[in-house]
């Protein structure tokens, strides 16, 4: 289990509260921007996750998201699949078009940087049922 403190001595900073995508967040998460270059059409942030917080589901449209797992635990979970359990070191490809969500444990901090291009598409949020049963199934 990863605590707040071993998120803040990542390899990255943990960023401000992301309080620009909060509408699209159950939870608090925080956000460092890695790469700001507009001659650069890829986004590249830190995304720490406080214990339980999740994105709502989404798809990328005419792109990619790359997800590499710096710390603590988490889920990804791709519609129709079953959720995957993510620690350090892990790496997720996220294709164009597919519909997925991302976030902690219930009772762990979670950080990854996620290489991004395309656009999002935010949808509905990862209901708390839905929630339980990926954390069930740990």
């Amino acid at each position: 289990m990863a605590t707040e403190k071993d998120m803040q001595q990542n390899t990255f900073p943990m960023g401000p509260k992301n309080d620009a995508y909060a509408k699209f967040f159950t939870g608090q998460s925080y956000l460092q921007d890695l790469v700001r270059d507009p001659a650069v059409n890829v986004g590249v942030g830190n995304v720490t996750f406080e214990p339980g917080c999740r994105n709502n589901w989404h798809i990328h449209h005419d792109g990619f998201q790359i997800l590499l797992v710096t710390g603590g635990e988490g889920w990804y979970q791709e519609a129709g699949k079953p959720a995957r359990h993510l620690v350090a070191g892990d790496v997720v490809v996220t294709h164009d078009g597919v519909k997925h969500w991302h976030g902690a444990t219930k009772d762990s901090w979670f950080s990854h940087i996620a290489i991004t291009a395309g656009t999002p598409e935010w949808l509905e949020p990862v209901s708390d049922e839905q929630y339980a049963a990926v954390e069930e199934d740990k």
